[in-house]
């Protein structure tokens, strides 16, 4: 089965979606440009002094005290890592995962995108503390990613739009997997067995039909995201596993939903407005019952993640990237750039993601079946391939959990950033000059 969509359905949520994704990646662009800027300025110290600040919440007996960096790393960004929780859930239930002959060719590709940068990340860097970075490189910066294509408007099918945002869902989960079995310290089994019953707990309210949000707030913050953030399993762990526990399911189904907002509009219009507008007892008891009946027809996983989706994007993403993007730029750029760790995440992500995916696809469609796109051409494969070079915000995160050396650290950031960087332009320019396919009338 190939990846003919009908344009009339999807048109209009992608191009939600991707106009979101392009103003995100702005702000993206624009806080790791001020970052850059703040740490290379007379200021710089007072950047590295800002971030380091600490912060103590909780009782003299029981406290976090953490620094801001470490507030926005492991308090914020595990809203951002329960947003993708909450887009893997949808994609699986009734979304372009949910449909294994659809899935096939872009859960390949990432998989493809995943395995050859970290085999050309350990290429340059084999041995030593150096190695621990090997999953730098296989993250794919979708807001960039989707910002970008979404510049190019007609110039790509949106066949490869549903390729590149499958891609990078799939992409998304391998990361949070990779995160969780390797890049975890030492782990406190009670605290994360109290995590787990907390999770419990939330599933449980999921299969007895609780729907409320605070419910889920207060045991998977309160419970799961504090239990996983003191057993030394990476908190944002907790933020995937929770969103998992949020009910997919609408209260009632469609045609309940129809029947009955038929009878309360009926009912509504029956009765006699009286003059200025006011309306009656009546008429304010059918509006309730619609509000009711309307929050019952959407899942709340869909309300939250519509809910929270702003705010990631908005606040907690441009956060993070003016946290964490701040390198100092060194008097010998070329030099920098040319140390195992920079060459070993530039190279994975300009090299090794295209050829994964590209190398997966071809092996996917040559020996398993699958099929291109309608209107998908080879040549626009390789630029949704460099696209999904552009690292960024995953690939600063592992960076933080694969080094705990500063000067690791610096040389994995400037590889990313400036391998980031040369990846979007790359593939912009490379679907910009790509001869457009003939696609016939969906």
């Amino acid at each position: 089965m190939s990846y003919r969509v009908p344009i009339d359905r999807l048109r209009q949520p992608f191009d939600a979606l991707l106009g979101a994704q392009t103003t995100g990646g702005v702000l993206l662009f624009t806080a790791a440009v001020a970052a850059m800027i703040w740490a290379n300025s007379p200021w710089a110290e007072g950047y590295q002094h800002f971030w380091e600040q600490h912060i103590t919440l909780g009782t003299a007996e029981w406290n976090f005290d953490l620094s801001l960096h470490h507030w926005i790393n492991d308090g914020l960004m595990a809203m951002f890592f329960f947003v993708v929780g909450l887009e893997l859930k949808r994609e699986m239930v009734a979304g372009e995962l949910s449909r294994p002959r659809d899935a096939m060719l872009p859960i390949a590709a990432a998989v493809g995108g995943m395995l050859v940068p970290a085999l050309f990340y350990l290429w340059q860097n084999p041995t030593g503390p150096a190695q621990d970075g090997w999953g730098i490189p296989m993250a794919t910066d979708i807001a960039f990613a989707l910002g970008l294509m979404a510049l190019l408007g007609k110039r790509v099918p949106l066949a490869l739009k549903v390729f590149l945002t499958t891609l990078a869902v799939a992409d998304d989960l391998g990361a949070v997997v990779v995160i969780a079995l390797f890049y975890t310290s030492d782990i406190s089994m009670l605290n994360l067995g109290i995590g787990v019953a907390f999770l419990a707990v939330m599933i449980l309210g999921n299969r007895l039909g609780v729907r409320s949000p605070w419910f889920y707030a207060i045991f998977g913050i309160g419970g799961v995201w504090t239990a996983f953030l003191l057993s030394g399993v990476h908190a944002t762990i907790a933020g995937v596993l929770a969103a998992f526990a949020i009910p997919a399911i609408p209260k009632v189904d469609e045609l309940v939903f129809v029947r009955r907002m038929r009878l309360y509009l009926h009912s509504y219009a029956s009765q006699d407005t009286p003059d200025k507008g006011i309306r009656t007892a009546d008429q304010i008891h059918d509006l309730e019952r619609m509000n009711r009946l309307t929050e019952y027809a959407s899942t709340p996983l869909q309300n939250l993640e519509h809910a929270l989706h702003p705010l990631v994007t908005y606040i907690v993403l441009p956060l993070f990237a003016l946290a964490n993007a701040g390198v100092v730029l060194p008097d010998d750029l070329l030099g920098a750039l040319g140390t195992p760790v920079a060459l070993g995440v530039g190279l994975g992500l300009v090299l090794g993601k295209p050829i994964g995916i590209l190398l997966m696809s071809f092996i996917m469609v040559r020996f398993a079946g699958a099929k291109l796109g309608s209107g998908v051409s080879w040549h626009q494969m390789a630029g949704a391939g460099m696209l999904a070079g552009i690292g960024f915000t995953m690939s600063l995160f592992v960076n933080e959990l694969a080094f705990s050396d500063q000067l690791l650290q610096q040389e994995a950031k400037l590889g990313v950033l400036c391998a980031s960087l040369l990846a979007g332009t790359l593939g912009y320019f490379w679907l910009v000059r790509a001869p457009r396919k003939a696609v016939k009338d969906e």
